[in-house]
């Protein structure tokens, strides 16, 4: 999945909600978070459906549907650990307080993180979690993270 995190859109997309949020406090990030778990599951979710419905996005389904099953979910975070885009709702907004961010984005380019197989609740699968550091093409500073759920009964 690294070459995933080297592709235009999704740096684009991540580099745009750095720049718009980028005078974010943490108790900002927190009522974000919060106003993202409320929407979970409801038919109004303003805050949750920009997340699922832009270009990096639809790039992201269009790979986990190439795996074949294989790869259950995927979604990206900008530099705070808020979520950019996603193929799924994930439980949580904000991923920057997770092993999925903090080992990867804070540890910067080239850093990866597996986690351990556990049973997700937002894709009811279990599940292994690969992230990467998402970094600027340009400079290789790095601007956020890519994290792919991979179905731990598909690979065995």
């Amino acid at each position: 999945i690294a070459h995933w995190a080297n592709d235009p859109a999704l740096i684009s997309a991540i580099e745009a909600q750095n720049a718009a949020r980028s005078g974010m406090t943490q108790a900002d990030i927190d009522a974000m978070d919060a106003e993202w778990r409320s929407e979970v599951g409801a038919a109004d979710a303003p805050i949750i459906q920009p997340v699922l419905h832009n270009d990096a996005a639809d790039l992201l389904r269009t790979r986990v549907e190439e795996s074949g099953g294989v790869i259950t979910e995927a979604f990206t975070m900008d530099a705070h650990g808020l979520n950019v885009s996603a193929t799924a709702v994930t439980s949580d907004m904000w991923q920057g307080d997770e092993a999925k961010f903090t080992e990867t984005y804070a540890r910067g380019a080239g850093a990866t993180h597996l986690s351990e197989v556990e049973f997700d609740e937002s894709t009811q699968t279990y599940q292994g979690q690969i992230s990467v550091t998402v970094t600027d093409p340009a400079t290789g500073t790095p601007i956020g993270a890519l994290t792919v759920g991979v179905d731990a009964e598909a690979l065995m």
